[in-house]
This record gives C-alpha cells, sequence and structure tokens, in this order.
C-alpha cells in the first residue's frame, strides 16, 4: 500500500479537515452508540490524522497493516497506543464502544469475502451496545476508469507531484501512482500500486447483517463518500 510513500503522506493529505470529520463522526457516535463507554479503536489509522481530535472525547487507539504508517503515528501522536495488524484477522483480546475505520480503507479488502472476513473480525471488537462506522470506498456504479488525476505539494523544501489514471481489472478499481519527490538531497521517481474493491451498497449492508450488527446507512457521511453504520445489539 503505502510502502515507498509513508513519509509523504501527510503532506499528500494536507487537505483533508481531519477536525470537522471528527466532529462529525462524534455527532454520529452520540446518535447510534447504546454502551456506556468511551473506548475507541481507529481502523486502518494511518498517521494518525483523527486521532488528536477523536481523543478529546474518547480513549483511542489505532491499528494498522503498514508497518510505516504505525510508526509515522507513534511519533506524532506520543502516549496514543498503536497497534500492527490486519483489519481481516487481527485480535487485541479486548473490545470497544467505537470502531471507526475511515477513508475508505475497507477497499483494501479487496473481495466481498473479505469484506465479510473483515467486518465480522472488527464487530468481534465491540462491546454490546458499541458502534462500528466504516467509510466506504466507491461502488462500481459511481467509480468511472481512464480518469486522470493529480496532486500537488508545494512546500519550501519538498515539492511532489503525484499522477495516475483510474483503471478496472475485474472488480477492482486499481490506481499506479506515479511520484517525482523533489527535496534539497535530490530528486526521485518511483511508482506505489492500490487496488480497492468495488463493493455495491448491497453487499455492504449483508456484509454487516453476517456479524450481527444492527446496521443503517448515512448517505452523506464525513466527505460524500457516506457511512454505515452497525450497532452490536445488547444483551437482553
Amino acid at each position: 500500500m503505502f510502502t515507498k510513500s509513508a513519509d509523504l503522506y501527510d503532506a499528500i493529505y494536507a487537505f483533508k479537515d481531519y477536525a470537522k470529520e471528527a466532529e462529525l463522526l462524534h455527532d454520529r457516535i452520540r446518535r447510534h452508540k447504546r454502551s456506556p463507554g468511551s473506548r475507541l479503536l481507529d481502523v486502518a489509522c494511518g498517521t494518525g490524522g483523527h486521532i488528536p481530535f477523536l481523543s478529546r472525547q474518547y480513549q483511542v487507539e489505532g491499528i494498522d497493516l503498514d508497518p510505516a504508517m504505525i510508526a509515522a503515528a507513534r511519533q506524532r501522536h506520543p502516549g496514543v497506543p498503536f497497534h500492527e495488524g490486519d483489519m481481516l484477522c487481527f485480535g487485541l483480546g479486548r473490545r470497544f464502544d467505537v470502531v471507526t475505520c475511515l477513508f475508505s480503507s475497507i477497499g483494501y479488502a479487496k473481495t466481498t469475502e473479505n469484506l465479510v472476513k473483515a467486518v465480522r473480525n472488527v464487530a468481534g471488537h465491540l462491546e454490546p451496545g458499541g458502534v462500528l462506522i466504516v467509510e466506504p470506498w466507491l461502488t462500481p456504479e459511481a467509480y468511472t476508469p481512464g480518469r486522470v488525476y493529480a496532486i500537488f505539494v508545494d512546500q519550501p523544501e519538498l515539492k511532489i507531484a503525484r499522477m495516475n489514471i483510474s483503471e478496472m481489472r475485474g472488480g477492482l478499481s486499481v490506481f499506479d501512482f506515479h511520484y517525482l519527490v523533489a527535496r534539497p538531497s535530490g530528486i526521485e521517481h518511483f511508482v506505489e500500486r492500490h487496488e480497492l474493491g468495488l463493493f455495491s451498497h448491497e453487499e455492504y449492508l449483508a456484509a454487516f447483517e453476517a456479524a450481527g450488527l444492527e446496521v443503517t446507512h448515512d448517505p452523506r457521511g464525513l466527505t460524500d463518500r457516506g457511512l454505515y453504520i452497525g450497532v452490536r445489539p445488547t444483551a437482553t
């Protein structure tokens, strides 16, 4: 995934308003959560952009598959527990009141079978009455192959051009990100491939239901990609 570009991640995504997203997320949590606690696990947390804002209301931990991202998160947010693990199979041995998976990271599950596994696994880390919030990737109907994209970073000692053309192969959206990076030490070029599964609305709902969650869909969400919100039933 971001194996080659982890140290560039925050500069590339500096446009994200993490404070606003965390505020919107807190609003959804208050509407749906029925457990009494405030422990939150951010799955696929990346460098932890949401962490300082979510920490105002929750006892936050993060987990990510990429060791370079976890290293960056630990450096940026000392004192916050971060774990290295795969959303399909990690096991922390304890439960949380909120589990989040944001910025379309669920797309890295790639297949519907893995989508079901991932949702079931993270749902297993919920307290009764706890809430799982997933920000989805695009559906097959919303994805358009052949589009050209570019992001540019212009800092005094860091220049980045990241370009790609959207592709589709089978049920995957495929991005070969071409990076041109300039620092005082020199200029480098590298390519990084990202593949995300294109899941339908019905497949997301089915995955949440298979995990035993009461699921609702927020079509707008944090960034107009929507949210899938699942609540673990309380014991009767």
